[in-house]
């Protein structure tokens, strides 16, 4: 029986498989490495977060996406947008470098045993583990609105299905949504031929400004700090204490999850996008429909209280629309455990220990489902600093608190021994 598996193998799940290895645990690590990013992200597009803020974590602190880049030539500079190529090839680098391997295998169900866990795959595999983390990424929590639901199959679709865009050349698309996703992705699909048009409910597009530099006086920090998620008070507390928010009420931590940080666009984006994209704003969807000629009819409210309405038609429709952390939605976990989890009041994530655990001991968390309890620095690569080390820890404590050695990474000495870099696999 294994001390720990990590489920996943995206930037939350490789950082606390770094902890782990680190700790000494007798860990596997199951999932196909950074595979949102891989299989769910169109090409062309790049990170909104700041690079220095994109690390994955590891105890030495030296895996940086700095130090991946320098040693490529490749830029990775404040206020310089980082593609999401190179980011995807840093997390694969990462995964490499990890004192154990991560096995491409697909966990199909998650059980609980006498003495822990049981872990199935695809494969007709199965392993027994005293603790176990859930570090699933957002994919199982895509959020397609109810109108578009019925819609037939090649009319309707997440932004998160697409990695090629160049399939809707010369084809009218409405793009759903006013944050990041459908910005970009609407500008995408013009630069590729297409003809988007943004429908969203908001009654304006809000854009980020240009980030002040790192180096400021004394009082511009003091009245804008910098943080992981952004400069300004606010921001800098659900990027710094997200264990002080863990402390709020849950109602509170719920509406601050939901809410803070909300949709907004890259600086480096508007000019993509306006006056080059059609923007519907103030649009509410009330239902969409095929028609004979293999199209999609959209009817929108407009107006104060939906009064009017409009119509649209265009060749497919791409929500933007988000992902909503659901412990019903996590097909994976056995529903005798699901169900028995204790959840965030007003929503369907768990509610978590300090530790990430959850009411169920040695079944952990980590990424979007933690969000309601820890806040929206979850949402982003840069909550996986603070939950990689704090998860770590409270595995070791519900293990009993045992001493383990100290692993250290040898990453040069494991492919002299002739194991395939994931890098090299993935290209």
């Amino acid at each position: 029986m294994h001390d720990l598996v990590v489920v996943g193998a995206g930037p939350y799940g490789l950082s606390v498989a770094a902890h782990a290895a680190a700790a000494g645990l007798d860990l596997r690590v199951l999932g196909r490495p950074m595979a949102s990013w891989r299989d769910h992200m169109p090409d062309g597009m790049y990170l909104k977060s700041e690079p220095w803020a994109s690390d994955l974590s590891e105890p030495v602190g030296g895996d940086t996406l700095a130090a991946y880049c320098a040693d490529r030539g490749l830029r990775a500079e404040h206020g310089t947008p980082l593609s999401i190529g190179t980011f995807t090839r840093y997390g694969l680098w990462f995964a490499d470098r990890l004192p154990v391997p991560v096995e491409d295998r697909t966990v199909t169900s998650v059980s609980a045993g006498p003495d822990g866990f049981r872990v199935e795959t695809a494969d007709g595999g199965a392993l027994l583990a005293r603790t176990v983390v859930l570090a699933v990424g957002v994919m199982p929590f895509v959020h397609l609105p109810e109108t578009l639901r019925e819609l037939p199959v090649g009319l309707a679709s997440h932004s998160s299905d697409h990695r090629d865009l160049t399939r809707f050349k010369d084809t009218d698309v409405t793009v759903v949504g006013a944050g990041q996703a459908a910005l970009e992705t609407a500008a995408l699909l013009a630069e590729q031929g297409a003809r988007p048009t943004v429908v969203a409910r908001a009654g304006g597009v809000r854009w980020n400004t240009l980030p002040q530099p790192l180096r400021r006086g004394p009082l511009a920090r003091l009245r804008a700090p910098h943080s992981g998620l952004g400069t300004g008070w606010s921001t800098w507390v659900w990027s710094e204490l997200p264990g002080a928010v863990r402390r709020l009420p849950a109602g509170s931590r719920a509406h601050i999850a939901a809410t803070a940080l909300g949709p907004a666009g890259a600086w480096w984006l508007r000019d993509r996008l306006e006056g080059v994209v059609p923007v519907r704003l103030g649009r509410e969807l009330l239902r969409a429909e095929s028609t004979d000629g293999g199209t999609v009819r959209v009817e929108l409210a407009t107006g104060e209280a939906g009064a009017g309405t409009e119509v649209l038609e265009s060749g497919h429709v791409i929500a933007a629309t988000g992902f909503v952390p659901d412990l019903r939605r996590l097909g994976i976990l056995d529903p005798a455990l699901r169900d028995g989890l204790r959840t965030v009041r007003g929503t369907g994530a768990p509610e978590l220990s300090g530790g990430f655990e959850s009411s169920r001991p040695g079944l952990f968390f980590a990424g979007l489902l933690t969000a309601p309890s820890f806040g929206p620095s979850m949402r982003f690569v840069h909550g996986a600093s603070f939950t990689a080390p704090r998860l770590v820890r409270g595995v070791r404590q519900r293990l009993g608190g045992r001493r383990w050695p100290v692993r250290v990474p040898r990453p040069a000495a494991r492919a002299a021994a002739g194991r395939e870099p994931v890098a090299a696999r993935a290209e």
